[in-house]
């Protein structure tokens, strides 16, 4: 069986994120179904610190590219930097997590090789003795299993869809790879970040609790009123208090293409469902939003679905959610961010 190797990219504070983590726990689950050993190849400004964290994951070897070139993404530097990785590791199986860093590169660096890529893998298994990858297709409507034989075979794992790794760290060694950099490697220049222009962050991937708005928030109360600033300012106060994360049904984020007024925070980017994103939280509260087919497909990797909402008759009331609130979402809100203000 070849060689596999898991390219993995510190963060801006030079820590391995989630996906990092289950990239890990897929690689080394591969290697024990194959009998065999996994190397790991590290990219960043700064890697020894979690080189220690990669050796008690079980890492065969440890290759590295660090310096200040390599502390933010940029395709050329990244793209210089895997090629050396892969080619020193000499690797047949790569197995990486899908982050909006490497999703960007590896599909240039897997032709560069002569390799193959498959993306959205949310499973690994071995038959015949051969690593067999399951990815979606479709907004996660259609399933394939998919085997290959040529190599490499880069395996670009969805977040969220391996356990992330737990163990503590253990002394390592690690093999530092020589990569030059050419004048022109540097045209592009990370200057900064900036943020949504609607303020603070809202998606947080890493949350334990995805908060969905539809609709309704919008719409004309029981008290004759539309209440858009008292909606906005109840679910921004209900996300600062549990860092959840901000979804949306279409009907929302399509407000604002019509000309009606609708939340400042919430963009085409915190869509859920099939038209929008596949969110794989722990637990999922929809709010104001009647559980249509559309939206609930989005939430088919939600682990426990909660819902508000005055009709108790709506879609989320036919099997969709495990516990459906009938009341109004304005009130219920409001006392739950006095009881999270209470602490």
């Amino acid at each position: 069986m070849g060689r596999i190797v898991v390219l993995l990219h510190t963060e801006s504070d030079d820590t391995l994120s989630r996906a990092a983590l289950e990239a890990l726990t897929a690689a080394r689950s591969l290697a024990a179904d194959l009998n065999s050993e996994f190397s790991v190849a590290l990219v960043g400004g700064l890697v020894k610190q979690v080189a220690g964290l990669v050796a008690g994951a079980g890492a065969s070897a440890i290759y590295t590219v660090e310096g200040p070139e390599f502390h933010h993404a940029r395709y050329s530097s990244d793209a210089a930097a895997l090629d050396a990785l892969c080619r020193r590791a000499e690797a047949d199986l790569v197995i990486a997590p899908g982050t909006s860093r490497w999703n960007r590169v590896l599909p240039g660096i897997a032709c560069r090789l002569g390799g193959r890529i498959d993306t959205h893998v949310c499973d690994i298994d071995v038959e015949g003795g051969a690593p067999v990858v399951t990815r979606w297709y479709y907004r996660q409507r259609m399933k394939a299993r998919i085997g290959r034989t040529q190599r490499p075979w880069f395996i670009v794992c969805d977040p969220g869809s391996f356990a992330a790794l737990e163990g503590a760290a253990e002394e390592s060694s690690t093999e530092s790879v020589s990569t030059p950099l050419a004048e022109a490697a540097f045209k592009t220049e990370v200057v900064g970040f900036q943020k949504p222009a609607g303020g603070g962050q809202t998606i947080r991937p890493d949350a334990e609790l995805l908060f969905v708005a539809g609709a309704g928030w919008t719409k004309i109360q029981p008290d004759g009123n539309v209440r858009v600033g008292d909606a906005e300012t109840l679910i921004l106060s209900f996300l600062e208090a549990t860092r959840a994360s901000l979804g949306g049904s279409k009907s929302m984020v399509d407000l604002s293409s019509e000309g009606q007024e609708t939340l400042s925070c919430m963009t085409h980017l915190n869509q859920i469902g099939q038209t929008g994103a596949t969110p794989r939280h722990p637990k999922g509260l929809s709010t104001c939003c009647h559980g249509e087919e559309p939206h609930v497909v989005g939430w088919r990797f939600i682990n426990e679905r909660r819902a508000v909402n005055l009709d108790p008759n709506c879609g989320w009331a036919q099997g969709k959610a495990d516990v459906l609130y009938v009341g109004d979402a304005f009130e219920i809100i409001s006392k739950v961010n006095e009881l999270l203000a209470e602490g």
